[in-house]
């Protein structure tokens, strides 16, 4: 089976500080930081403590900010880590990564003050990211020949309209933003889809081929080939232009089996007592009961959309974020593919959180109380991240290689 690999890249020099030395070192870092600094002024601002810039739609300006600027980091560092390892090139180092990051963060310092700044002005800086991303990525990919990979390019530029369509609702006041966020959740679905399902079956076989207990996979030929992204891309179109109809019901349905059907062959109970390994089918099981709740919540009234919403995001996103950061950072750093007990917390804080933020609006009663502590539950796992990747992400390899 085809992989991305992860943990073996070939380093050919970098320039400028360690920290700039490759792509996974700021981005990774930082989108734990976004996680861990926005979700607790999100709940201030839920509870009516915290104002919101005046031209940003509350739920629009919290989804926004996990989407684009949470998600968003993650998916740069993963692809700007993946891309040489594939391409066999440079890592991207040094002053163009420092203009990268950069341009990421005055995206994040002008949302937060989307009721200071010009809105256009906010947008330009926000939507200069994505387009720096790829066009950074696409000379390699192109020199290569990657085909293959090139998908992601085009998955960029998906992601960086629905930006787009978040900050029209800003400008105009139309409910745009709902779709465009609704259609960035998608796009990362999409990409859990497709690099999940090249790197979890293959880690789980190697892993336990390592262990004495080695397994056949026997995939489906046409979920392999295409079918898994298919049938993401369609229910994410149906919900985004049909919001909570039949058709999007039945299309979310049917991609919580296709996708359940496919995890249900990767052998994932059988890696339990691996912490960095079951944490990575965990976070495939949150996107199939996303799928799941989101599709039973066009026929079911009492199911509140939102709370399928968060077993995508809070659950899926967060936890396969967390999973791959947690196991590329190590791996790209130089030290052993064993996670600290304070990683391990962290794993079971951020489904713990994402269980309580899903329940929550199922309990009127107790949603407020629920919310807030399931909020206050997934941010320890991120402040845990910070606390042990810190040093991981801003000092030299462990084992003396460059990078």
């Amino acid at each position: 089976m085809a992989t991305i690999p992860l943990m073996e890249p070939v380093y050919k020099g970098s320039q400028g500080p360690m920290f700039f030395a490759a792509g996974f070192r700021p981005f990774f870092l930082f989108a734990a930081v976004q996680a861990a600094v926005m979700l607790p002024l999100w709940l201030l601002a839920f509870s009516g403590i915290l104002p919101v810039g005046a031209n940003w739609n509350p739920v629009v300006w919290h989804s926004h900010a996990m989407v684009f600027g949470f998600a968003g980091a993650a998916v740069g560092g993963f692809l700007l880590t993946a891309v040489p390892n594939w391409t066999n090139s440079h890592h991207v180092s040094g002053k163009p990564l420092m203009a990268l990051f950069a341009l990421w963060l005055a995206g994040r310092v002008a949302i937060a003050l989307a009721g200071v700044l010009p809105p256009v002005l906010v947008a330009v800086l926000d939507l200069g990211y994505l387009p720096l991303l790829a066009f950074l990525l696409a000379k390699p990919l192109i020199e290569a020949g990657k085909w293959r990979n090139i998908v992601f390019l085009p998955i960029l530029g998906v992601l960086w309209l629905a930006g787009l369509c978040a900050h029209i609702e800003a400008l105009t006041g139309k409910v745009v933003g709902l779709k465009g966020v609704t259609l960035g959740i998608f796009v990362l679905l999409l990409m859990i889809a497709i690099v999940g399902g090249r790197i979890i079956p293959s880690f789980t076989q190697n892993w336990l081929r390592m262990q004495g207990r080695p397994v056949e996979l026997a995939p489906v030929g046409w979920i392999e080939k295409g079918g898994a992204g298919a049938v993401v891309a369609l229910a994410g179109l149906a919900q985004v232009f049909l919001p909570s109809s039949p058709a999007a019901g039945a299309l979310l349905l049917l991609a919580a089996v296709v996708h359940a059907w496919r995890l249900s062959g990767w052998h994932g109970l059988k890696t339990v007592s691996n912490p960095i390994l079951v944490v990575l089918h965990v976070g495939y099981a949150w996107m199939v009961l996303g799928f799941a709740l989101l599709g039973l919540s066009a026929f079911i009234e009492p199911l509140p959309a939102s709370a399928a919403l968060h077993a995508l995001t809070a659950g899926s996103v967060a936890t396969m974020v967390m999973a791959v950061m947690s196991r590329a950072a190590l791996g790209h750093a130089g030290h052993p593919l064993v996670v600290a007990k304070a990683t391990v917390w962290a794993y079971g804080l951020i489904s713990a959180g994402a269980l309580l933020r899903v329940v929550a609006p199922v309990i009127p009663d107790g949603m407020m109380v629920l919310t807030m502590l399931g909020g206050g539950l997934w941010t320890l796992g991120w402040i845990l991240y910070v606390v042990v990747y810190f040093p991981i992400c801003t000092k030299p390899r462990a084992d003396g290689r460059p990078g």
